[in-house]
């Protein structure tokens, strides 16, 4: 199979699909990999380096997306990518579908299968190819945080572990997934007064039990989730229901009675944000204040550190890479449901659930979309 891969073209956006190593992997099985010139500079990777692996150079994306059978990507399809996109391509990457209708129609009309690493799952549960990034962005979000709770950047003034007789601050975590853990492990590494919110009893009993009550446990109602966030000096928000648009647990109207200088991270971005004020910024200009409440609400966090999360998002998507390049489409995805279910995008129509639904297109089973491919 012939192999691409892209410069990455979101602003901000340093990481890198496949790094030399797993090049050689494919290459090793007989496979092409093409990656475009300069695609690894942001993690210190030349296309010599590349070269050496065995992969060869080419000069622009279009060249990429024109010979590839597969084109391999980080972050989602921006629109001068999309179009470049052909029937019969497959398109693996981080989709993000659900709050973005404009892409999902891009990738109908272009006739891929879009392959989303959010949405495969785990034999054991989870999904394993969004974990390296969530653990990035929510050990990231304690420490932006902490940053922004600076008076220098508009935040109130207050060191988040405080000193001897003086209190730490209080933060709440709302979502106690992957993000969520990662986020209280480092908040209560930083000396923070941490609440973690959630749903789920067992996820709760599971942080009760390790920090053996250094972090305070609540579960989720609306009620529990205001007076928290009115109490609060930062307040983390990594809520998840995958594929789908995250819903909007933190209104306005709290956002606007909490203290002034108050700090919210909204890890969930990617998916439409859990904050009512969320919009998505970039790491040049991080961000802005609502009723004086600064709001760092960063679309792709592990990108402020591409050579630690290139690493970690290789070693979790190499094995499906290959699998995908070794058998095609139809037979790496028919006999797997966790993969199956990575399928967003086929032959024009979607073939993921939430993603039809929070657009109102017609949902197609993956495997109804599969069988009419030729």
């Amino acid at each position: 199979m012939k192999v691409g891969v892209p410069k990455e073209i979101k602003e901000d956006e340093n990481r890198i699909s496949l790094l030399p190593s797993s090049v050689k992997e494919l290459v090793g099985r007989g496979h092409e990999v093409f990656v475009e010139s300069g695609a690894g500079l942001g993690v210190g990777m030349m296309d010599d380096v590349y070269i050496q692996s065995g992969a060869k150079i080419v000069p622009s994306a279009a060249e990429i997306f024109g010979c590839s059978d597969m084109v391999v990507k980080v972050k989602e399809p921006q629109r001068r990518e999309w179009e470049m996109l052909r029937k019969g391509q497959v398109l693996f990457t981080y989709l993000h579908l659900a709050p973005d209708c404009d892409q999902t129609r891009g990738l109908m009309n272009s006739g891929c299968s879009a392959v989303a690493y959010e949405t495969i799952t785990g034999q054991g549960g989870g999904l394993p190819l969004l974990a390296p990034m969530s653990e990035v962005a929510g050990r990231m979000a304690a420490y932006v945080g902490s940053q922004y709770l600076a008076k220098v950047h508009g935040g109130k003034g207050i060191l988040l572990g405080g000193v001897a007789g003086v209190r730490p601050a209080k933060v709440t975590v709302i979502g106690g997934g992957m993000s969520g853990t990662n986020a209280v492990a480092m908040l209560v590494g930083m000396g923070a007064d941490v609440t973690v919110i959630d749903r789920n009893m067992s996820r709760l009993r599971d942080f009760d039990a390790h920090y053996k009550g250094r972090v305070k446990t609540e579960f989720s109602t609306m009620q529990s989730i205001e007076e928290n966030v009115l109490a609060s000096s930062l307040v983390i928000g990594t809520v998840l229901i995958p594929g789908e648009t995250a819903p909007k647990l933190v209104t306005r109207e709290m956002i606007g009675s909490m203290e002034k200088g108050s700090v919210v991270v909204d890890v969930a971005v990617d998916q439409g944000g859990c904050f009512e004020t969320t919009r998505a910024t970039t790491h040049h200009d991080p961000v802005y204040e609502v009723d004086g409440v600064v709001h760092y609400c960063v679309a792709n966090m592990p990108g402020a550190y591409p050579r630690t999360s290139s690493e970690a998002l290789n070693n979790a998507t190499l094995p499906y890479v290959l699998k995908l390049a070794d058998k095609g489409l139809k037979d790496a995805l028919e006999g797997d449901v966790h993969m199956m279910s990575g399928l967003n995008v086929c032959a024009g129509e979607v073939c993921y659930e939430a993603v039809a639904q929070a657009h109102g297109f017609l949902y197609v089973d993956a495997r109804e979309a599969l069988a009419s491919l030729v």
